[in-house]
């Protein structure tokens, strides 16, 4: 995992501008679904409604305007479930068959060895890791929140291992440990100012599948494989960003989040697929296929990512765009 804006966070780090832009029509095509606007407006809409309120007069309009969003969302991750339903099929239904596809994707998935990240990690200045970082922390959802979300009524043995990686998250009590103040240090060393507006499509995207998987119970076995993925993945993509930020001078303390997921998430990795994976399938054959769509769905959102990024840091204006 990268940096976290936790869904419905009121603080500084995120811009909560009201939408401003159209809303799209019902029926849009999909496509359209994958454009900046659209994001966008996902994106502050996710803001707005996983932040804590209080009661309003208007709540029936707001209710309106929530389910007209929530068919939109539908629509957005259906795309997605489109674009990777024939490999997800592909996947075993058995326990062990079903985790050892899974554990492969380090290797096979979507986005794996991209090489994004060893040029962050070997040349990269100190301006493109920031903006790297900015779009990062502006883009991705809050595990720990996520984890909250989707562990809601698991079978037990499940819903333990996904309470033991959020109290990880959490610092184990100590907020001295919580992953989230890492972030602050880090955005503060860099001086980043994550903005909904200045955040590309594709990292946005990311972010709000991960929360819709999340948020809409039936894609909770989607969630499950989603936030596997992430741990199964992330590791090795940390140490290579926490490389880069150690070259350009940065100090193990503001280099810590990421130093420490480098480690870490492959234990939460482990212990998520034979504590969660494992015995989900085991009882339920068809959550294999779910799960396996939920990780290929997160997977091809972060190949958009790196796609976009690359586009940006090594384009024809890289020379100027950070001066």
């Amino acid at each position: 995992m990268y940096a976290e804006r936790r869904p419905g966070e009121d603080d500084a780090r995120v811009e909560t501008a009201a939408i401003a832009d159209p809303q799209p029509a019902r029926g849009s095509a999909p496509w359209g679904m994958f454009t900046e606007s659209f994001q966008r407006n996902l994106a502050r809409w996710n803001h707005q409604r996983m932040a804590p309120q209080f009661p309003t007069g208007d709540w029936r309009t707001v209710l309106d305007s929530d389910h007209h969003m929530l068919e939109l969302e539908g629509e957005f991750l259906e795309e997605l479930r489109l674009q990777v339903a024939d490999e997800a099929a592909q996947a075993p239904t058995d326990p062990e068959g079903f985790v050892a596809w899974f554990e492969n994707l380090i290797q096979t998935g979507p986005g794996q060895g991209d090489a994004l990240f060893p040029w962050l990690a070997e040349e990269a200045s100190k301006e493109e890791l920031r903006w790297f970082f900015e779009q990062e922390a502006a883009g991705e959802a809050g595990f720990e929140d996520l984890v909250a979300l989707t562990q809601v009524k698991l079978p037990t043995l499940p819903k333990l291992e996904l309470a033991r990686n959020y109290w990880d998250e959490m610092g184990r009590g100590n907020r001295k440990g919580m992953h989230g103040p890492m972030l602050d240090l880090l955005a503060e060393a860099l001086n980043v100012s994550p903005s909904i507006d200045n955040t590309v499509g594709e990292s946005l995207a990311l972010a709000n599948a991960m929360t819709a998987m999340a948020t809409a119970r039936r894609y909770a076995w989607h969630s499950v494989g989603a936030l596997g993925v992430i741990e199964l993945t992330a590791p090795g993509r940390s140490a290579l960003v926490a490389k880069g930020l150690r070259r350009i001078g940065l100090s193990g303390k503001e280099r810590h989040y990421f130093d420490l997921h480098a480690v870490l998430d492959v234990k939460h990795s482990e212990a998520w697929n034979r504590e969660a994976l494992f015995p989900l399938v085991q009882e339920d054959s068809r959550r294999a296929t779910a799960m396996a769509e939920g990780a290929l769905m997160r997977l091809v959102c972060g190949v958009r990512c790196f796609e976009r990024y690359r586009d940006v840091l090594w384009g024809p204006s890289v020379s100027t765009a950070f001066n």
